[in-house]
């Protein structure tokens, strides 16, 4: 009798110990969950202030572009056109990434959160990559006949130098701006603020969930 009384005791002690555990991995989770909401959250207001200004900016551009279009210098008409392209680019990966950050619902699954931050990291690199490819065009819309025509030699090599170091730069950086780099000091250089901190840490706090359970056991938490 007193052996099955024991034995009934530790069973109900060891329910209630996995009952708390379970409570406590969940508000773990939700607590998590909660930190990377307000992180995202955080992300809206910057990324939709430059989409409104990046709009504004290719729309002045575009009926500039259209009517200068049969009598501006070719090289203002092919820079600004490349220019447009890219910052349009670069709308849609924000327009993108506003449409990740409303569907990363925090109260889903982990793994389902976690695969739209990965994809709102990748994105988050591609736009300083499109946008740096602008910097030789700001280096070649004044370029005019009557420049080439007319220039000395110091002219012609001071701008030489000037269009091809800017254009080693943007393809440097292009080339380089990925996830690999990301512990440079150059690359935390650019990588600082409202843009990627907050992508960041979010992965960062799902990685906290993801091993907490992995070391603490249970059912699976929605």
């Amino acid at each position: 009798m007193e052996d099955a009384a024991i034995l009934n005791l530790w069973k109900s002690y060891t329910n209630k110990l996995e009952e708390s555990l379970e409570l406590n991995r969940q508000n773990a989770t939700a607590i998590i969950k909660m930190k990377v909401d307000n992180l995202l959250s955080s992300m809206k207001p910057i990324k939709i202030f430059t989409v409104i200004v990046g709009l504004f900016w290719v729309g002045f551009l575009d009926i500039l572009i259209t009517r200068l279009f049969f009598i501006a210098n070719p090289f203002f008409l092919i820079s600004a056109i490349i220019q447009v392209l890219l910052t349009k680019l670069a709308i849609g990966i924000y327009l993108y990434q506003l449409i990740l950050i409303g569907q990363a619902d925090s109260s889903g699954p982990v793994i389902s959160t976690q695969e739209k931050l990965a994809k709102l990291q990748t994105s988050t690199l591609w736009i300083p990559r499109l946008l740096f490819l602008q910097l030789p065009l700001w280096t070649t819309f004044y370029w005019n006949r009557s420049m080439l025509t007319n220039g000395n030699m110091a002219l012609y090599l001071l701008q030489a130098l000037v269009t091809l170091s800017f254009t080693f730069i943007a393809l440097w950086l292009f080339f380089n701006i990925k996830w690999e780099n990301r512990n440079r000091k150059w690359f935390r250089l650019l990588f600082n603020g409202k843009e990627w901190t907050p992508v960041m840490k979010s992965i960062d706090l799902l990685h906290e969930v993801t091993a907490y359970k992995t070391e603490n056991p249970g059912p699976e938490i929605q």
